[in-house]
């Protein structure tokens, strides 16, 4: 922590790293001394950073070789009476004077390892910042591509553990993404800046309050309402609010790729974009297990429509393109919505396309505004 406190004075705030889509959207950071890359899912829905962790006890296949913390001179374990072991309870335990960790996802996968003290590099210098992770060597349930390159997470949550966290007055609390396309391809690069690093980004900012309560690590938007194609669709005040017993809420998050409304919600939605449909005379096409609402395409078709989330104080309005996801190969396409059977909300990476986000954690604000981000890395 001075470590990073003293560097403050000196970096300027300045440093970004590298972000490109490969199923999920990952970003590249040296780790070690000597420095290695590894790519890590970018998830602003957790705050613990890990990567795969030799010598393993179970670890999936990644294409990159496992990083082996045997092998840098800037690798340490963390003590238990370190901050940030202490700093969440839940996730950081002490076990034979090591701090270890346990964390699960709500898809069932796990990670399991030693908390731990490394050397970060980042761009534009490669500067290296000594960062508290996982070093994660039992891994279960991930369901990764055959051996892709993610190796683990890099967490953006609120959370006390989350990268953004521990960076704190170094980035004044701030962070930015704009995610590029998914159709893009993998050679494709944004950025995922910090700090002084995101400059003056666009004119027409909208900005929404963060509204997540005290306890809780993810980031709680106040919506609403939604649209469909310009209708308002009228939901009663509290429809998505967060309620006492956990369930509700509207939660943006890099690492969830489709959007989950939760259900009864869902159905108004859904019977909305049906009722569009209808006006065209479109076929409907049953073969997506994934997705409730399919229609064949046809040629002459283009009149896709859009998606509004009325927050508090701004609207988030979606072209047609990141509503609707077209299997052209296929010749069907289907809207990308799930329902969300725990009654939240979570709007993921799909919707989040070609859009600007800043995360203000002083201000406690988001702001957003359209973006073509492939002049990101511009």
């Amino acid at each position: 922590m001075s470590k990073i406190r003293a560097l403050s004075f000196s970096l300027q705030e300045n440093i970004r790293l590298p972000v490109s889509y490969s199923g999920v959207y990952l970003v590249k950071i040296q780790i070690g001394t000597p420095s290695i890359p590894v790519f890590l899912l970018m998830d602003t829905g957790s705050g613990l950073t890990w990567t795969q962790c030799q010598p393993c006890v179970n670890c999936y296949p990644q294409m990159p070789p496992v990083y082996d913390s045997r092998t840098s001179r800037t690798y340490q374990q963390l003590p238990c009476d370190h901050p940030v072991c202490r700093g969440n309870p839940s996730l950081f335990r002490c076990m034979n004077r090591r701090c270890v960790y346990s964390e699960n996802y709500a898809d069932g996968s796990s990670t399991r390892g030693i908390a731990s003290q490394e050397s970060f590099g980042f761009l534009p210098n490669t500067t290296s910042v000594s960062i508290s992770f996982g070093c994660s060597n039992d891994n279960r349930g991930f369901t990764f591509a055959p051996n892709s390159r993610i190796s683990g997470v890099l967490g953006l949550s609120t959370g006390p553990e989350s990268l953004v966290r521990q960076l704190g007055q170094l980035i004044n609390n701030r962070f930015s993404y704009c995610l590029l396309r998914l159709d893009q391809g993998p050679t494709a690069t944004s950025y995922l800046r910090f700090g002084q690093d995101i400059g003056t980004r666009g004119r027409n900012l909208q900005s929404t309050p963060i509204v997540t309560p005290p306890g809780l690590n993810h980031y709680y938007l106040s919506l609403s309402d939604i649209s469909v194609n310009g209708r308002r669709l009228g939901f009663p005040p509290g429809t998505f609010s967060l309620r006492r017993n956990g369930t509700g809420g509207c939660i943006i998050d890099s690492g969830t790729t489709i959007t989950s409304i939760q259900e009864n919600a869902y159905q108004t939605i859904i019977g909305a974009f049906a009722s569009y449909f209808s006006g065209f005379r479109l076929q409907r096409y049953y073969g997506q297990r994934n997705f409730e609402l399919c229609y064949l395409k046809t040629s002459s078709f283009r009149s896709y429509p859009t998606m509004t989330y009325h927050f508090q104080g701004a609207n988030f309005t979606m072209i047609s393109e990141y509503v609707n996801v077209i299997y052209n190969r296929a010749g069907y396409f289907c809207v990308t919505l799930l329902p969300n059977r725990y009654q939240k909300t979570i709007i993921g990476a799909w919707h989040q396309q070609n859009t600007r986000f800043i995360y203000d954690l002083n201000r406690g604000v988001l702001q957003f505004a359209p973006e073509n981000c492939m002049r990101d890395a511009i």
